[in-house]
């Protein structure tokens, strides 16, 4: 009798770094077949999926967001290149705006994320960035970066005049999920905040007790209670926080975005702040990123960070172990780790 092939996986990207242990397991079951960089430019990715180069393969990993998305948006183009055969496609990150995975579900493909495997690491950014806009710090470490002793005591005099301690003051947060949970919890634990949420969801009266938590039942009862506001939603399709929204916001209040830019009108933003409704802004994401909106450089009370929330070693190695554990465990046993469109899948016949 001949011998039974083993399913043909695609590696997106480069090499696996922080789970080789993993890696080395999936090779025993799988065909790994990694694509070079220049296959992966779009043309060359759709040709070569046009002319069933790498053959009927069943899934795919992407185990870093560093590389393997070279061929751009999962839209319908692509994945109508390909195969029947495939099944899952499994890739790090928590963001799927670049995959529209109800196209996969209508191929019956199943798409897995990286999970929650980042949500520590933005809860301690979201937090950083919560501290700055109360104590100033953006206007601070300028001063001290501006190799000026009379600018550096300007700073430190005038700095400290509009600075406030984080305790007992109200954290708003719109979307108590994971990450929004983690926020609440380091904020209320750690800081003493008061804890006031909107979500579409209500959290369970457990969930709630464990933070003292306050829900707003609309979006505009939160704005007008919270001293500072953080934004940890997913990115539904349109902006959230536009010059209407800010408008209700306290005046003097504080904005920090650690979810998505595209959920916030950035020209509003800079002219709230600019008009002194809004006193003091952290983003780690931006509307257009890479390109920066000008407007944000001159605001002494921004701190801005370079999409760097989830960043971390824990989250990169997690990330990796997600992506081909993802793809190992549905392949063999039926059951992904992190599913993100299986409730379509299971909706398309």
């Amino acid at each position: 009798m001949g011998s039974i092939s083993k399913p043909i996986l695609l590696q997106l990207g480069e090499q696996i770094i922080h789970n080789p242990k993993i890696y080395e397991r999936l090779n025993e079951s799988f065909i790994i077949i990694q694509p070079r960089v220049e296959e992966r430019e779009r043309a060359s990715f759709m040709q070569a999926l046009q002319k069933k180069h790498w053959g009927d393969f069943q899934g795919m990993f992407r185990p870093s967001m560093d590389s393997g998305g070279e061929m751009g948006l999962w839209d319908d183009e692509l994945v109508s290149l390909l195969p029947e055969s495939m099944k899952i496609f499994a890739s790090a990150g928590a963001g799927f705006e670049w995959v529209d995975t109800e196209r996969l579900a209508k191929a019956r493909i199943l798409y897995c994320n990286g999970g929650n495997s980042a949500s520590e690491a933005v809860a301690e950014m979201a937090m950083f960035h919560i501290l700055s806009t109360f104590r100033n710090l953006n206007w601070s470490q300028a001063g001290a970066r501006s190799n000026s002793p009379e600018e550096w005591l300007n700073t430190h005099k005038s700095v400290s005049k509009s600075a406030h301690n984080l305790h007992g003051h109200v954290l708003g947060i719109i979307g108590l999920g994971n990450i929004g949970y983690r926020i609440a919890k380091k904020a209320y634990l750690g800081f003493g905040m008061r804890i006031h949420y909107y979500d579409t969801i209500r959290k369970s009266a457990e969930q709630e007790s464990s933070i003292e938590a306050t829900y707003a039942s609309t979006l505009e009862d939160l704005l007008a209670e919270a001293d500072c506001v953080v934004l940890a939603t997913p990115f539904g399709g349109r902006k959230m926080i536009n010059g209407e929204v800010l408008a209700e916001f306290k005046r003097g209040a504080r904005f920090v975005n650690i979810a998505r830019g595209a959920l916030v009108d950035e020209e509003a933003l800079i002219q709230a702040v600019l008009s002194g409704h809004i006193s003091a802004i952290g983003l780690d994401v931006f509307e257009n990123e890479p390109v920066m909106n000008q407007g944000l450089f001159g605001l002494q009370n921004a701190t801005l960070t370079c999409h760097n929330a989830g960043g971390t070693v824990e989250t990169f190695v997690e990330f990796e172990r997600l992506s081909m554990e993802n793809v190992e465990q549905y392949l063999l046993q039926g059951q992904a780790l992190t599913p993100v469109n299986l409730h379509l899948l299971k909706g398309s016949g």
